[in-house]
């Protein structure tokens, strides 16, 4: 066999080797689903699967703000303090405005505009402290992690604030509701990573984050804004956290110190396991979706089984995150 010949067949080997590794989410999903099936028949029942969608979307939503600066080289470890702090927030809002406002859809989207305002706020604020005041995103996110969720145990002097019943009733269906058969917060997911998908691979924004995340030093020599860039990511990351918690607070109706306890493990996780290098400059949003559901489904499959007890999910998924790391050494 020539040298050439060789080429030729070790390329496609190589090629194929790629392909399945971009796959291997997706692959791991259908491994898991597979073994789920075979430990409880009912994993695959309508109304399970629909379970499992409906629980990925909170983390998932907020796990494509988390690809966009993961990708860009940066972490935040505070969206499950945000959520609570906003959550907490946009509640006392509600219940301030519906003595004026009433009860109707009027107050409702006062308290949507009003997490969205926090949520980009509080990714502005990061994102300055970041790139202005040159501080590590790690110090930053752990510093508000322990900051929002303070604020809102202040707030609730320790205990829950709970949502007006006449608002919660007509909030009821941003969680409750279908539309065209699918939970509300899943066809939200969908449009979520839809969007941010288009973003990240269509938009000369998209590229400019993997640009940053690949090399800072040679996105600033080819003249890209990395500061209003990383800035910019952090903002996604605080109205992702908001749209999950404008679809959260329908559910229970309140806010306590213990709201979105661990999110912020779940997005990582979700969002490596998807196969974006936690060195930043590649990331697929795709891939962040299948790595929220197989979280998810490995939550409910606990759930389902046996195997091992439920309050150890949180250690499955840290050592997921790790062995998914340490496959990952030296990725770019």
């Amino acid at each position: 066999m020539t040298s050439s010949t060789r080429n030729i067949s070790v390329a496609p080997a190589s090629s194929l080797m790629m392909r399945l590794g971009r796959l291997g989410p997706l692959l791991g999903l259908v491994l898991l689903m597979v073994l789920a099936t075979a430990l409880n028949s009912s994993f695959l029942s309508p109304a399970n699967l629909t379970n499992v969608a409906t629980s990925a979307a909170f983390i998932g939503i907020i796990a494509v703000g988390a690809t966009f600066v993961i990708i860009s080289g940066g972490i935040d470890l505070s969206v499950g303090s945000l959520a609570a702090l906003t959550a907490g927030s946009v509640i006392l809002i509600m219940n301030a405005v519906s003595g004026t406002l009433g009860a109707g859809w009027t107050t409702v989207l006062v308290g949507m505009v009003a997490a969205l305002v926090i949520g980009a706020l509080a990714g502005f604020a990061h994102g300055m402290l970041i790139t202005r005041g040159r501080i590590e995103p790690f110090i930053v996110t752990l510093g508000t992690l322990g900051i929002f969720r303070a604020v809102l145990t202040y707030l609730s002097q320790g205990g829950s604030i709970s949502l007006n019943l006449d608002v919660a009733d007509t909030f009821a269906p941003v969680y409750y509701g279908r539309l065209l058969g699918l939970p509300v917060p899943v066809i939200v997911f969908a449009l979520v990573a839809l969007l941010g998908g288009l973003i990240l691979n269509r938009t000369r924004y998209g590229r400019y984050v993997q640009a940053i995340g690949s090399s800072e030093q040679v996105a600033r020599y080819a003249a890209i804004d990395v500061s209003r860039v990383k800035t910019t990511t952090y903002v996604l990351q605080g109205l992702c956290v908001a749209v999950a918690t404008i679809l959260y607070v329908p559910r229970l109706g309140s806010a306590s110190p213990s709201t979105g306890l661990l999110w912020e493990l779940e997005a990582i996780a979700a969002v490596i396991i998807g196969g974006t290098a936690l060195k930043g400059g590649n990331g697929r949003i795709w891939g962040t979706v299948v790595g929220a559901l197989l979280l998810m489904t490995i939550t409910n499959m606990l759930n389902l089984t046996n195997i091992i007890s439920v309050y150890l999910n949180a250690a499955v998924q840290g050592i997921v995150i790790i062995l998914v790391a340490f496959f990952q050494r030296g990725k770019r």
